[in-house]
């Protein structure tokens, strides 16, 4: 058996619970080091990313700042990016260091050290920043000087972003449970935990808060609502069940974070579909089959996803139709995309960031940000763009609106010979 890591699969990484034999090494190597280069054997990619041809801009992209912050994610697979608050840009590396900077300038406002292996995160309001690590720490800072204000643990490893919800913090862990935490000492308010399969995709949905509700997409294409103040599950349903007859094939995780737009939760998952559910019932309104695990998101009408192939895609809120898809970064690693104006924007494994047209998907700038992979979704705040790369290069963006995209040519209005025979075309 040959597995390539460079697949859809082994670009997102695994995480396994797997007892003996085969599957035990697998877990093993996978998540030492994220990553298999060819110990199966050493087959080259079978997929090999698209090179990227000359563009000429349609539109002006300008570097606004850029700094180096750190050591980025370290190499590894994780869910650092950064995060926006009044007019402050914070962020954090895999070694532990969080950062405040002057979002408008860059500009270093504090720095800390806290020797912690920072994997997810961090979140942001007026007072806290808040992050999750590997070691299945969760600690709260004073978004004001950076001082540490408390520290929980939590049973496994925090791959999502942690979300604030008033006087609570959620956190989806990477085992598939989400746990509810006063956000003023850290004490546990519920645990929700869910029995994840065999072999999963190594990532985990940040949840979606409304008003009374927690939304959370997990492993086997479940998505479930959890009531926020209890933690007591309002409904569960399957977005796709698992299908084939291997374990690597049965994957369907929801590792791409749920988006709610009116009462509609929009939701994809790796190896199945994509689909849009009421919040309140679960009722699934639409489905088509779209794999995906890198993200989506949702403006007027549309949604707009990179799908496992690095495809980007819109398509239609209503029922799904795809309105345009855009080839020409396919396997290129591709981030989760982000809407800035009439634009989206996408990071690619060679630290470049693609700019598309939304209204017809095609490609109007591209600039190269980083040294390496963007795999988070970059951020947008105030008509600017916040990238962060995997190598620690946190910049800042801004970009003009695309023209119009080009009018087809109308055809000649035809009129009938004479005789009735083929028509010409009329002379102006």
């Amino acid at each position: 058996m040959s597995i390539r890591p460079h697949t859809p699969l082994f670009a997102a990484c695994l995480k396994t619970r797997m007892r003996t034999g085969f599957l035990t090494v697998l877990s093993t190597l996978v998540l030492s080091g994220c990553g298999i280069m060819s110990w199966f054997g050493g087959e080259k990619d079978p997929r090999p990313p698209t090179a990227l041809k000359d563009l000429k801009p349609e539109i002006t992209v300008t570097i606004l700042w850029s700094r180096e912050i750190g050591v980025g994610t370290d190499g590894r697979r994780l869910n650092l990016m950064p995060a926006l608050h009044g007019g402050r840009l914070y962020a954090a590396d895999a070694e532990g260091r969080i950062l405040a900077l002057d979002a408008a300038t860059g500009e270093v406002l504090w720095e800390r050290e806290t020797d912690l292996p920072f994997s997810g995160g961090p979140e942001a309001d007026a007072e806290h920043i808040i992050l999750g690590s590997s070691d299945g720490d969760l600690v709260v800072h004073s978004a004001r000087d950076g001082a540490e204000r408390w520290h929980a643990r939590l049973d496994s490893e925090v791959l999502s972003v942690p979300r604030i919800a008033g006087p609570s913090v959620l956190v989806h862990t990477l085992d598939d449970s989400v746990y509810a935490l006063e956000l003023g000492s850290g004490n546990r308010i519920w645990k929700y935990s869910y029995p994840a399969p065999t072999l999963t995709l190594r990532g985990s949905s940040m949840p979606a808060v409304t008003d009374d509700s927690v939304i959370v997409g997990i492993t086997g294409g479940k998505l479930v609502n959890l009531e926020l103040q209890s933690g007591v599950p309002r409904w569960e349903i399957t977005v796709t069940p698992p299908r084939g007859r291997s374990e690597l094939a049965r994957i369907a995780d929801i590792d791409a974070d749920p988006v709610i737009v009116d009462q509609i939760i929009y939701v994809t998952t790796y190896n199945g579909d994509l689909a849009a559910v009421d919040l309140i019932t679960g009722s699934v309104f639409w489905r088509r089959q779209l794999s995906a695990h890198a993200g989506l998101a949702a403006s007027a009408g549309m949604l707009y996803i990179t799908d496992s192939d690095d495809l980007v895609r819109a398509a239609s809120a209503a029922d799904g139709t795809d309105i345009w898809k855009q080839e020409a970064l396919k396997y290129r690693r591709l981030s989760a995309p982000a809407i800035l104006g009439n634009l989206v924007a996408v990071g690619d494994m060679e630290g470049y960031i693609h700019w598309l047209d939304r209204r017809d998907g095609r490609l109007v700038a591209q600039v190269e940000v980083a040294d390496g992979p963007i795999t988070g979704r970059p951020q947008v705040a105030k008509g600017k763009l916040y990238v962060y790369g995997n190598d620690g290069t946190l910049a800042a963006l801004s970009a003009g609106s695309p023209p119009p995209p080009p009018k087809p040519k109308p055809k000649p209005e035809l009129t009938p010979n004479p005789d009735g025979t083929t028509p010409r075309p009329v002379k102006e």
